[in-house]
């Protein structure tokens, strides 16, 4: 469904009427297109400390295609090296680099601040790198005009070019609807991006739940980069299902992803194994818990949680799952903020959570896998096009973007999750909700 107000605040009229009543004036986004591949505008690349990757940070970032340019009036993105600050007082340099520029940056630009894990042995560099995250989670909602802000943490030893990717999504216009983030990334060496045009060039992808909605949008920006995709749904969705197939160029699989032999049959489906699998099918069955039946808990469980755990332990043991692959799992704001009437589903998407945190580490050493979730915000499909008009509203509104995300948001997400060079990136819950007001 069209968002109108925005589109009303895109206009003069609307702009003065949304000033003058003190109301939110979302900007359009800009998000990746064929046209707009990069942020239109130079880098600024600022230190604050004694940094010890000043070099290694240099080469990342010079492979994200913007042009850095120490003297840029109005920066679209400013990358902050605060890995040096390893004290309050040292606090006072981010202060000192952030303050002159941050006004002067171009609308919808890019903040990176880049930190480093906070210490379990040093309690004065573990407050000020935690004092980081207060920090840029304030400051993306200050930001305004469509841009954002982000805090990746780089551990000591990482391995050359482990932040590129990284890098790449946060400064460029696909991390459009992701603000006020933290990223914690591990010493893993990235796989090899022959062409970072196609970076999943070769390689396998299956999405569950893929008819319509973000799944559809997920096999789409997957086949984009160069995927050959599998696109999984229930046997009833089947029509939508080839259509998506055949629209990509994907193979379709009709298939009730709770079925007992659900692994086996994709499996079956991708004899050369699967380069990155994605976890998108979900149900939800709302009542408050006082009103419902066990057979509503148990479908919603069954489906968003149980079928996760079960699919991705038999493709993992049965080596489906090849070395160097992607494991990207569909969480919810609602698994970490709760919802009213979403018991069942808040507690499956907090099982997800769960899920990636603990399995990450244990399939990176054991099969060479990573295991990652998205968390979406309020994204504009056919299911919230049918929540009533103020709640929708609400959603919409309340989160420091002032809009609701697209399909392709998540989407974009989940490819940055599946790329080769993301090797470094394991373990992480990345919400996609544009730092909505709801949850941590």
């Amino acid at each position: 469904m069209a968002d109108r107000y925005l589109h009303l605040t895109g206009t003069a009229p609307g702009r003065f009427l949304a000033r003058r009543l003190g109301l939110p004036q979302p900007a359009p986004l800009r998000r990746w297109t064929l046209e707009t591949p990069r942020l239109d505008g130079p880098l600024l690349h600022l230190t604050a400390g004694n940094s010890a990757i000043t070099d290694e940070l240099a080469k990342a970032l010079a492979a994200t295609g913007l042009t850095v340019d120490p003297q840029a009036a109005h920066p679209a993105g400013i990358v902050l090296d605060a890995t040096g600050v390893t004290s309050a007082r040292g606090l006072a340099e981010v202060h000192a680099a952030l303050h002159p520029v941050v006004r002067s940056q171009a609308p919808g630009g890019r903040i990176v601040v880049i930190g480093t894990p906070p210490s379990s042995e040093d309690h004065h560099q573990a407050a000020a790198q935690q004092a980081l995250e207060g920090f840029v989670r304030s400051l993306a909602k200050e930001t305004g005009r469509g841009s954002t802000a982000q805090l990746v943490r780089i551990p000591a030893g990482a391995a050359p070019g482990a932040a590129e990717s990284t890098l790449r999504f946060l400064l460029s216009p696909r991390s459009a609807y992701v603000s006020g983030q933290v990223i914690e990334l591990t010493t893993a060496a990235p796989d090899p991006v022959a062409d970072q045009d196609a970076p999943l060039s070769g390689r396998t992808a299956l999405v569950t739940g893929a008819a319509r909605g973000i799944g559809a949008s997920v096999a789409s920006v997957l086949a984009r980069d160069g995927a050959h995709v599998i696109v999984l749904d229930v046997p009833q969705a089947q029509d939508d299902l080839v259509r998506t197939a055949d629209r990509l160029g994907a193979t379709a699989l009709p298939l009730d992803i709770t079925a007992p032999d659900a692994a086996a049959r994709i499996a079956a489906a991708a004899p050369d194994g699967l380069d990155v699998l994605v976890h998108n099918a979900g149900i939800t069955r709302d009542r408050r818990l006082a009103n419902m039946p066990a057979d509503r808990w148990a479908q919603v469980i069954d489906v968003n949680l149980d079928s996760v755990l079960r699919t991705t332990d038999e493709l993992l043991t049965s080596g489906t799952l090849n070395r160097g692959g992607r494991v990207v799992a569909t969480a919810s704001i609602a698994g970490i903020a709760g919802n009213n009437g979403q018991t069942n589903y808040a507690a499956s998407k907090a099982g997800v959570i769960g899920l990636v945190r603990s399995l990450g580490p244990r399939a990176a050493a054991g099969h060479g896998v990573t295991v990652n979730a998205v968390a979406p915000g309020f994204i504009e499909t056919k299911m919230t096009a049918a929540v009533p008009l103020f709640i929708r509203e609400a959603g919409r509104r309340m989160n420091s973007l002032s809009q609701g995300g697209l399909p392709v948001d998540v989407a974009e997400a989940v490819a940055w999750f599946a790329q080769p060079g993301s090797a470094a990136v394991n373990g992480q819950v990345l919400r996609v909700c544009g730092q909505s007001l709801l949850g941590a």
